[in-house]
């Protein structure tokens, strides 16, 4: 699922993505950067992320611009 970064806080680890398919905000899982190159996430940063059982954004990871692709709401 592609989304963008709504909010993060590097102290709490606690944030929100909205996907880019239909703006759904989904709260960060405390260990969606577990794995990934991210130690920090900014307003706007574009990422590719999965949901856990419990509806939480996990699996943060960069995407290249072919992978991202074309945000679907704008298909």
């Amino acid at each position: 699922m592609q989304g963008v970064i709504k909010s993060y806080d590097p102290n709490t680890r606690d944030g929100v993505v909205m996907s880019e398919r239909d703006f759904t905000e989904y709260d960060l899982s405390p260990d969606a950067l577990d794995g990934s190159v991210f130690r920090m996430l900014r307003q706007g940063q574009r990422v590719i992320f999965e949901l856990d059982a419990d509806g939480l954004a996990t699996g943060l990871h960069l995407g290249s611009e072919v992978d991202m692709g074309t945000p679907d709401f704008l298909r």
